[in-house]
């Protein structure tokens, strides 16, 4: 057998491999979406198609969930909790969850809040009380910064609101800096699925840690969704345009003269809460930072904890403005 059989044969070996992973990832795509429908409308906004639900009367709270997440995270418990008092606007951030973003449309964080900034007028919110987990903080600092009008206050939870050191995020999403837009594709659609399932653990491990993952999280927590090659796409590309606008925003936080309310976990394995929370509250006036005995995922693992800061700081924010 020659070295170009041998080559052929390795070639056809690999090509299979590569056919039978795409197959395997379309079947687990089209199983994840089926276990978790979308759960309210679509509503067409800054070139996006928003998936939007809304619990409850009242005051308006926004809520926008974090990097590779959906959501679920927050219709897990704390937007019924919260909707007996509030009128409570969840939503996918653009690219994530059921919310379409054009593939030519800038992923930075600044192109997101033009979006909600859109959206807030599309559903005649007007100035609105603004929920962040994460970098969903970071796309809300960048609200209230770029699109003053839109937002009357923040209630940030386990926010980004400083660049990583050294720019690295975490480990649990190393596998998102993908700068190539090809293999970021190739690789969605074949290593995902298998490449998640072995490291689940570790990765659940730093985004929960030291709070223990709920055996829901997979479907009512949405976690299932991670294992969709358009999540795993969009959230590479919001990663990765991170730096296109946070130093920016950094720099303006002394601008804010909204009321601003921060809970974070000590134990957070993902973000620091000296370097987000203490150092963010350090720079606007009146903020305040308020601490809990948590990780990272804060709306999952204590949604009653978090509603009540929820409530708490949209109280003081109300009564500020009267």
């Amino acid at each position: 057998m020659t070295i170009l059989h041998i080559a052929s044969i390795l070639l056809l070996i690999l090509l299979t491999v590569c056919v039978l992973l795409f197959l395997f990832t379309w079947w687990t795509n089209r199983r994840v979406l089926a276990a978790l429908p979308a759960q309210g409308r679509f509503v067409e906004a800054g070139g996006v198609s928003f998936h939007v639900v809304e619990q409850g009367s009242g005051p308006v709270l926004l809520m926008i969930h974090g990097l590779a997440g959906q959501m679920r995270h927050f219709t897990y418990g704390v937007a019924k909790i919260l909707s007996r008092d509030f009128r409570v606007i969840v939503i996918d951030r653009p690219g994530s969850g059921y919310s379409v973003r054009p593939p030519t449309m800038a992923a930075d964080i600044s192109s997101q809040a033009a979006a909600i900034a859109q959206l807030i007028e599309q559903l005649r919110l007007g100035p609105s009380l603004v929920v962040g987990h994460s970098l969903g903080g970071a796309v809300a600092l960048t609200l209230a910064l770029e699109h003053p009008k839109c937002v009357s206050g923040l209630a940030l939870l386990a926010p980004l609101t400083h660049m990583p050191q050294n720019n690295r995020p975490p480990e649990a999403f190393r596998a998102l800096m993908i700068a190539s837009a090809w293999l970021r594709s190739a690789i969605a659609w074949t290593l995902l699925v298998p490449a998640s399932m072995a490291q689940r653990d570790m990765v659940l491990g730093q985004v929960f840690g030291p709070d223990a993952v709920p055996e829901d999280y997979a479907t009512r927590g949405g976690g299932l969704m991670n294992l969709c090659p358009h999540q795993f796409i969009s959230a590479s590309r919001d990663l990765q345009a991170i730096s296109k606008s946070l130093p920016t925003i950094e720099a303006r936080y002394e601008e804010l003269r909204i009321p601003v309310q921060v809970l974070f976990g000590r134990d957070d394995r993902i973000l620091n809460w000296q370097k987000n929370g203490q150092a963010l509250v350090d720079k606007i006036p009146g903020a305040k930072l308020v601490q809990a005995d948590s990780g990272h995922m804060l709306p999952v693992t204590h949604p009653a904890l978090t509603a009540a800061f929820i409530a708490g700081a949209a109280a003081e924010m109300l009564g500020q403005k009267v």
